[in-house]
C-alpha cells in the first residue's frame, strides 16, 4: 500500500497496453477466456465514446435508475461532530442509496449488459456478496429480457436471505456455492468456472475493481457518474471542491467511482 500512496497517481490511473495499474491488474486467466477479454475490451473502447451508446446509457441512468443522486447536506451528524470551538466538517452525503434497487451497483450493470446486447451473448452470470450486485444484475436482466444466474456463497445466503427472494423474483437463477469458505471469493470462482465453459454465448458481469482486465477499468467508468456529479454539486452548493473525500470499500466500486473524477482533476 505504501507503494501506491507515496508514488504518481497519473500511473495508477489507466491500465497500460497489458492492462496494468502499475505493479497490478493484468490477465491472468484461462486460455478460453483471452478472445472474450480482447474483445470486450475492443467493443468497450469503441461504444464509451460513441454518441448513440452514450446517449442511451444517460437516458437509462436518468429515466430507470434515477439519476443524478443528491448530495445531501447531513446537518446533524455536522452538528455532532463540530467541536467546542464551533468549528468543525461540514459533512455531506452522495446518496447513492436512492437509485434503482438501493445502491451504486446497477450504474456497473447497465453499462454491461449493453455492451453485451452488442455482442450477441444471449446470458448473463454474476457474483454477489450482500447481494446488492445480484440484485441489480437480476434487475437490468429483467429491463433487457435476459437470462440471469447469480453465483452467490451459501454463507452469504443465509446472512442475505432478502436479496436472494429479490433475486428470484426478478427471474434470477441464484445457485449457492458451498466450496472453500462459501463467501464471494468461492462465488466469483464458481462464476468463472460457468464462463470458461459458456463462453461464446455467455457474459459475465464482475461488480467488483477486480478480476482481468478490462474488468476493473470498466467498472471504473461505469461508475465514474458518481464523482462526476459530486463535483458539480460541490460547485453548486459551496461553490468549491470537497476537502475529503470518504467512501465505504467491499469490492472497490462505490470508491473508485466516487475518488476518480477527483484523481483526474487533480485531487480535491
Amino acid at each position: 500500500m505504501e507503494d501506491v500512496v507515496d508514488s504518481d497517481p497519473a500511473q495508477w490511473q489507466r491500465p497500460d497496453s497489458f492492462g496494468r495499474f502499475g505493479k497490478y491488474g493484468g490477465k491472468y486467466v484461462p486460455e478460453t477466456l483471452m478472445h472474450a477479454l480482447t474483445e470486450l475490451e475492443s467493443a468497450f473502447h469503441s461504444l464509451k465514446d460513441d454518441p448513440a451508446f452514450k446517449k442511451e446509457l444517460d437516458g437509462i441512468l436518468k429515466d430507470y435508475v434515477g439519476r443524478e443522486t443528491p448530495l445531501y447536506f447531513a446537518e446533524r451528524l455536522t452538528e455532532h461532530y463540530k467541536r467546542p470551538n464551533g468549528q468543525g466538517p461540514h459533512i455531506y452525503l452522495k446518496r447513492e442509496d436512492l437509485n434503482h434497487t438501493g445502491a451504486h451497483k446497477i450504474n456497473n450493470a447497465i453499462g454491461q449488459v449493453m455492451l453485451a446486447k452488442r455482442l450477441g451473448k444471449q446470458r448473463i452470470i454474476a457474483e454477489t456478496g450482500a447481494g446488492q450486485h445480484g440484485v441489480a444484475t437480476a434487475t437490468v436482466c429483467a429491463r433487457f429480457g435476459l437470462p440471469c444466474v447469480v453465483y452467490m456463497g451459501a454463507q452469504d445466503m443465509e446472512r442475505q436471505e432478502l436479496n436472494v427472494f429479490r433475486m428470484r423474483l426478478l427471474g434470477a437463477e441464484v445457485r449457492g456455492v458451498h466450496s472453500g469458505t462459501a463467501t464471494l471469493k468461492d462465488a466469483t470462482s464458481e462464476a468463472i468456472r460457468d464462463w470458461v465453459t459458456n463462453v461464446e454465448t455467455t457474459h459475465y458481469i464482475l461488480g467488483s475493481v477486480a478480476g482481468p482486465h478490462p474488468f476493473p477499468m470498466m467498472v471504473r467508468e461505469f461508475h465514474r457518474v458518481i464523482g462526476i456529479e459530486t463535483r458539480k454539486q460541490a460547485l453548486e452548493k459551496w461553490g468549491g471542491k470537497p476537502d475529503v473525500l470518504v467512501a465505504c470499500v467491499g469490492g472497490g466500486s462505490n470508491a473508485m467511482g466516487l475518488f476518480d473524477d477527483f484523481i483526474k482533476g487533480q485531487g480535491c
